[in-house]
């Protein structure tokens, strides 16, 4: 078969044919094999979110939006505290919250990778390429301005230089209170129980910031998304009050609830997975 051949057929009769082709196992020319892969490296479905999280204005003013509540939070708290009251704090996620690591997701995507792949995330850390998320300098420069103390919490693993990865990382963005006292990083666990207690009974709590309702309580690490959602709906009051929430459509305990694991292996098992979780109600065609 000529390299020529499948271009002078019409796109759809081009596909029906290499797609029978691939099905009868006959080797495609070189041309079709590289349209093929190109194809399907162009159906990565992390592209979409992607291109609106690099993109799209609306995922900054969201950002925004969120630092914006937790200021007004923040200043009804200082306006109601006491001479005699524990001083106050907030308690904020670090990845997706106030760091964004956009050019490790913009690695993935370039190399057609269409899940989280930690051994890439792990030699990226290191590199000490993440940016601020819009208004979370100014927010917690603001706190820290305003006598409020900032705690970082954070769940990764890099080996035994974590912490130092996570705190230089805050202190060459010019975090504020970015130190030892003020970062905790748990290596083995997700469960950030233990840091909340622990600050919350020194401090009263203004807001607690995170991308993940896991960075509020440890309710949420449940692999199932109907049970998930009923945990939310149940805590509806306290979205916006006492715990503020940071868009990220990429990561987080939802895969979980999805997969069974917040970083599931990239299967075409777990591609069908993604898919039926993506279609959930689809409408069928019909009028």
């Amino acid at each position: 078969m000529s390299e020529e051949f499948p271009a002078r057929l019409g796109p759809v009769d081009r596909r029906r044919l290499l797609a029978l082709m691939l099905a009868a196992g006959v080797s495609l020319p070189a041309a079709a094999q590289r349209a093929t892969a190109d194809g399907e490296a162009l159906r990565n479905p992390l592209l979409w979110a992607l291109a609106w999280q690099q993109t799209a204005a609306e995922f900054e003013a969201l950002c925004y939006q969120a630092y914006c509540l937790a200021r007004l939070r923040v200043d009804q708290a200082l306006a109601a505290h006491g001479s005699g009251d524990r001083p106050l704090a907030i308690i904020t996620d670090i990845d997706n919250t106030v760091l964004h690591a956009n050019s490790y997701w913009a690695y993935l995507a370039s190399e057609d990778r269409d899940f989280f792949d930690d051994a890439i995330w792990d030699d990226w850390v290191p590199e000490n390429l993440m940016t601020p998320v819009p208004g979370a300098l100014d927010f917690l420069r603001d706190c820290t301005d305003k006598g409020v103390a900032v705690f970082y919490v954070t769940s990764r693993d890099q080996g035994e230089r974590t912490f130092d990865y996570a705190l230089g990382q805050l202190q060459a963005l010019a975090f504020p209170q970015a130190d030892a006292e003020h970062l905790y990083v748990f290596r083995d666990t997700s469960d950030k129980t233990p840091a909340r207690q622990e600050i919350a009974a020194r401090y009263d709590v203004a807001v607690l910031l995170g991308d993940n309702l896991n960075d509020f309580r440890r309710d949420y690490y449940v692999a199932d998304v109907a049970e998930r959602k009923a945990l939310m709906r149940r805590d509806r009051d306290e979205w916006g009050a006492k715990f503020i929430l940071l868009p990220n459509p990429t990561d987080g305990h939802w895969v979980r609830a999805i997969f069974g694991e917040s970083e599931p292996a990239a299967t075409d098992a777990n591609r069908r997975r993604l898919k039926s979780a993506a279609t959930r109600g689809a409408w069928d065609g019909r009028s």
